[in-house]
């Protein structure tokens, strides 16, 4: 362990999830400066009774998280509203002073996601200061967290609440199984990832003040080094999910194919048996293979590089569903979103930007349940995403993640001008992505609408522990 790290001044959950089921996002707004910074000053330093305690990385081995965790995220405004100097302000990157809502095209918010169709409060990006997470475990009483969320009100203006729940096998509301690559650390030892092959990243990654990808790089720490170091920056998206146009499109896609010359290299004769075991429905089992290769992933989570022509069974080997990499020959296309988000050792145009974006990805889903064989069953209700997209940059990790490679697809000169099909910003006028087949050839897929929309999001500051004591004794 280096020297400088000390891993009980960093909030939990940026280096290591905490595996609990529920979660409660309050929007805060600071309407009360005093009280705000008294209340950050007793959830930092666990004083009393009546202030829930910000939970921590803990140096320990691994284990599992108490059950109910509490985390908070600060905005650009929200320093301001707890009195940070002009002079400190200004040494915060351009696009966190910004905001999200500021930096909406760059990251493919416009047309029915830009923030102006946000929901509330995210629409009056000004008045969003903090969000404060409240993590939970279904077992426990619903009584505890809002005894949580009584004592925040009492410092601050809560002006809007989302609540997020785990799906069941790990899953989003699409059917994918989720959050399966997901970058380790330096100095933060987890035998349950013990077998991956996947480099193990440094602490600049996602922590301020740590080496990073780059060689001699360091991510700028904004001043004074006790407000910036060991903090991490987060992009929280409210993402709604179009399941039943999803579902409606993969069916169009398989119709299509069903007719298609080069179909049978797609998809051979009789195979449908190895996908879900679909014996005798190739235009349920072509569904399958459409939905594989927009993910980079079978929907039970086997990697479609690893087996492009079955969906399992999934050995019980560890690092199996991770420890692949992708190459010229790949038969999972390049323009999947897998692929896109993470391109491992894969050849890119900016060849040394492969591991440089990794971004960690905590989140859970929101909305009633989904019946995909009932599309008419709350066809009108709003599902999708709580997302927290956590890292050191960014701009050079999370923007530059959406716009270069999610948006524009300029990692390799096969895609660009194409988008993520699941997660960028498309229309059914310029929509397209290439399927592979097993003879070297694609088909080309056209006219699929934008499946995740925008709905609302801010770029939060997660302080360390001591950089929250300080915010709580500023005196301007």
């Amino acid at each position: 362990m280096i020297k400088e790290f000390n891993p009980e001044d960093v909030q939990g959950n940026i280096l290591r999830g905490y595996r609990l089921n529920l979660v409660r996002h309050l929007v805060l707004e600071v309407t009360n400066r005093t009280l705000a910074r008294q209340f950050l000053a007793a959830a930092a330093s666990g004083s009393t009774n009546t202030v829930p305690t910000i939970t921590r990385e803990s140096s320990e081995k691994w284990t599992d998280p108490p059950k109910l965790c509490f985390n908070i995220g600060v905005t650009f405004a929200g320093l301001q509203a707890l009195g940070v100097t002009q002079d400190d302000l200004e040494t915060f990157p351009t696009e966190f002073r910004q905001g999200m809502a500021k930096r909406a095209a760059k990251i493919g918010d416009f047309g029915d996601s830009a923030p102006q169709n946000w929901a509330e409060p995210f629409n009056q990006p000004e008045r969003v200061h903090l969000i404060a997470s409240i993590y939970s475990d279904p077992d426990d009483p619903v009584e505890q967290v809002e005894q949580v969320q009584a004592q925040i009100s009492k410092a601050f203006t809560i002006i809007g609440v989302r609540d997020g729940r785990g799906l069941p096998e790990g899953k989003v509301f699409f059917g994918y199984r989720d959050s399966i690559s997901q970058p380790r650390f330096e100095h933060v030892p987890n035998p349950t990832r013990a077998n991956d092959n996947e480099p193990i990243n440094p602490l600049g990654t996602v922590l301020l003040g740590y080496p990073t990808h780059y060689e001699g790089i360091l991510f700028r720490v904004p001043t004074p080094n006790e407000l910036g170091h060991n903090g991490a920056f987060n992009a929280f998206r409210v993402l709604a999910q179009d399941t039943v146009g999803f579902e409606k499109y993969l069916s169009a896609a398989a119709t299509e194919l069903e007719t298609h010359p080069d179909v049978d290299q797609l998809l051979s004769p009789g195979a449908e048996e190895n996908i879900f075991g679909m014996k005798g429905d190739r235009h349920g089992a072509l569904r399958e293979v459409v939905a594989a290769q927009m993910c980079g992933r079978w929907r039970n989570g086997m990697p479609y590089e690893k087996s492009p022509n079955s969906t399992g069974p999934i050995p019980n080997t560890p690092g199996f569903l991770t420890n692949f990499d992708y190459d010229r020959g790949s038969r999972c296309p390049v323009g999947s979103h897998t692929r896109r988000a993470n391109p491992r050792n894969g050849h890119i145009v900016q060849r040394m930007s492969n591991y440089s974006r990794r971004i960690v990805r905590r989140g859970m889903s929101y909305g009633p349940n989904f019946d995909p064989t009932n599309l008419d069953d709350g066809k009108d209700a709003e599902r999708g995403l709580l997302g927290n997209f956590l890292c050191a940059n960014l701009g050079a990790q999370f923007e530059a993640v959406m716009c270069d490679w999610v948006n524009v697809g300029l990692q390799d000169p096969d895609i660009t001008g194409a988008s993520d099909p699941l997660l960028g910003a498309n229309e059914p006028e310029t929509s397209w992505f290439d399927l592979t087949l097993a003879n070297g050839g694609s088909i080309r897929l056209r006219g699929f609408p934008r499946f995740i929309k925008a709905r609302g999001g801010a770029y939060t500051f997660l302080p360390s522990l001591s950089a929250i004591a300080y915010l709580s004794k500023l005196e301007t």
